[in-house]
């Protein structure tokens, strides 16, 4: 789903090549049909099996996108020679990213480049969102994440995300409670890197996210396309990357690759 920072978010859901205004769409009923089915969202290939939401598994296995080191960047092996494509790590890896709070089923901190905010806060269906450092390499915001991980979540609960759950948490005070926290491993990094290179970000203002919800489901049932074909229900709200109905909720991400028709009443 494509997002557009509003009050609240403004959400489109691309099929095929036809972008759906969802928002104005709130109360209506809509079917997604599985098509039958489902193509590499890299080389085009037909696949039985989409990995790491939306890869046939000879583009797993070779695309850099898809190496462990995204999902743990600290891990990052650029600098040895062994990325998998040099020329994107260069775009992707080897340029500026934030390290940040989130408060999307409690406070989490996580990291993206600065070209994605605030696409990424948006995907996690924070409701609050602070930049707290500000650094020049993935792998650099990968061993500050680390670092403050060991005092504050890395994860977002989902289920807890849509029910809506979250009280407001002061950003501010718990960036302050992490930099004291983790105030040797930032110096340690500063010494190793440079100074400039991992940089505090002291006056940010936390930006709060609302989200087109009529209604969050008290109890979360997931709804899959490899179970059920055609998925109909009515839809109640949109939040991170996913459609609340009221027969489940959808995670759309998760089905980027599937085939879909899409209509409503």
């Amino acid at each position: 789903m494509k997002s557009q920072l509003a009050d609240p978010v403004v959400y489109q859901l691309l099929v095929g090549e036809q972008l759906v205004s969802l928002n104005e769409l709130l109360g209506k009923q809509i079917t997604l049909k599985f098509l039958g089915a489902i193509n590499c969202i890299a080389c085009g290939r037909k696949t039985n099996k989409s990995f790491n939401q939306g890869y046939c598994f000879p583009c797993f296995k070779k695309l850099p996108q898809c190496d462990s080191c995204i999902m743990s960047p600290e891990k990052c092996h650029y600098e040895q020679g062994t990325c998998r494509d040099a020329a994107w790590g260069e775009q992707f890896c080897m340029t500026g990213h934030i390290v940040y709070l989130a408060n999307s089923s409690g406070v989490k901190v996580g990291i993206t480049r600065l070209s994605q905010v605030p696409t990424r806060w948006i995907d996690q269906g924070a409701t609050q969102a602070l930049p707290i450092m500000r650094v020049a390499t993935r792998q650099q915001s990968g061993l500050i994440e680390a670092a403050m991980k060991s005092f504050v979540a890395d994860k977002t609960n989902w289920r807890t995300m849509l029910k809506g759950t979250s009280d407001e948490v002061d950003l501010v005070s718990k960036q302050e409670e992490l930099f004291a926290q983790c105030a040797e491993t930032i110096t340690s990094l500063q010494q190793q890197f440079g100074v400039q290179a991992l940089q505090p970000v002291t006056d940010a203002k936390p930006l709060v996210i609302t989200y087109p919800v009529l209604q969050h489901p008290e109890k979360v049932t997931a709804l899959n396309f490899d179970k059920q074909a055609e998925i109909t229900g009515t839809l109640l709200g949109i939040k991170g990357q996913y459609l609340i109905m009221d027969i489940g909720v959808l995670n759309i991400r998760k089905f980027t690759a599937y085939n879909i028709q899409f209509s409503s009443a």
